[in-house]
């Protein structure tokens, strides 16, 4: 089966080892980024969201006239903007990239980042807003006749777009989450289902979760994606020895931050996850690594692999053989990574893939 690679659309040089040397956006960084992306065997990139950054989906229309291949992920957060504008939004950004655009719902994870966009409702409630969102999105997108929704957070009455998507019968839907509502939710909605990076046994722990959620739902097992920070270096000895420059790079230009790193015990249960692998240990499988994890306080996506681009490309493959068919990976020096990554890792991993699918026709 097919493997797909998800980067990331940063719209300027900042990330957790270095500070941006402009604005917010920076369109000509947005570009090259991009293109980085597109030229180097990527096959997807993230416009993410928060609340105090660069509108994604303007970025998103930006991007689309700068590539002609790479598809377009749009992080949108339910509370932005009611499900029949966004829905108008995204069948637009479709035609402006000529079908290559696809959604990213985030319930939320952080209560003061929803609060600061005036959202105060409790998580679990969230997630049943996430739900209701995402149903009228693509009834919106498929209905060519007027519905109505009744719903606890959306009353929606006699609607028709006149917008639909240019995929059909409609873009991709991802989701994430590591809770019992997430997975509900996420299982019963989503084509792609996206986690952070876990040790194996994590992953597979995840896994089995969504497969019953889904079952309960009376669906099929989404898409998995599982997402890393990928630390690549010619030799074993230079990885590790570039993973300590990185960690040390990341103390730096958190000093003096108070709020880089999440104080307490962080709210949404992925991140709960993750610092469970760093008690249980800095390294794990064959390439796992979580030190940057626990420096940032079970920040997100922030779990490495680490070795060569043969290790790394392994470490992939073990969760291909879980299940994962996308691969997201974002480095620390963004750019450079990105391209890095795009050189010696995702070749390996497509051409193992191939060498597989070949050998099960065969058989």
């Amino acid at each position: 089966m097919p493997v797909e690679f998800l980067g990331i659309a940063g719209t300027n040089d900042a990330s957790e080892v270095t500070s941006r040397s402009g604005g917010s956006l920076d369109l000509d960084y947005t570009r090259r980024l991009a293109r980085a992306h597109e030229d180097n065997g990527w096959d997807r990139v993230l416009f993410a969201y928060h609340s105090g950054s660069p509108d994604p989906a303007a970025v998103a229309a930006y991007v689309a006239g700068q590539t002609e291949r790479i598809k377009l992920v749009l992080a949108q957060r339910p509370n932005v903007s009611v499900p029949t504008y966004a829905a108008k939004t995204f069948a637009t950004l479709d035609h402006i990239s000529h079908g290559r655009f696809e959604v990213h719902f985030i319930t939320g994870g952080s209560t003061a980042d929803q609060a600061a966009e005036g959202d105060h409702l409790d998580k679990d409630s969230r997630y049943d807003r996430t739900r209701e969102y995402i149903q009228i999105v693509k009834q919106a997108w498929t209905s060519t006749e007027r519905f109505d929704f009744d719903g606890k957070y959306y009353q929606i009455e006699d609607f028709v777009s006149d917008i639909f998507p240019v995929q059909q019968p409609r873009p991709r839907v991802s989701f994430g989450g590591s809770s019992a509502a997430a997975y509900a939710v996420g299982a019963a909605e989503s084509d792609v289902y996206a986690l952070w990076g876990e040790p194996l046994a994590g992953t597979r722990e995840q896994i089995a979760s969504i497969d019953a959620a889904a079952a309960a739902a009376g669906k099929d097992r989404p898409t998995l994606q599982v997402a890393f920070r990928p630390i690549i270096a010619p030799t074993e000895e230079l990885a590790w020895a570039k993973a300590e420059t990185i960690l040390g790079r990341i103390k730096d230009h958190a000093a003096g931050r108070l709020t880089f790193r999440r104080s307490g015990t962080p709210e949404n249960a992925g991140s709960q996850r993750l610092l469970a692998a760093v008690e249980a240990g800095e390294r794990h499988d064959r390439a796992l690594w979580t030190a940057p994890t626990g420096l940032t306080g079970g920040g997100g996506n922030s779990t490495a692999l680490v070795g060569t681009p043969e290790t790394v490309a392994a470490a992939l493959l073990d969760y291909y053989d879980l299940g994962v068919r996308i691969l997201s990976a974002r480095g620390y020096d963004i750019l450079d990574d990105a391209i890095d990554f795009g050189r010696y890792v995702i070749p390996i991993v497509r051409d193992e893939v191939a060498r597989r699918d070949a050998r099960s026709t065969a058989a």
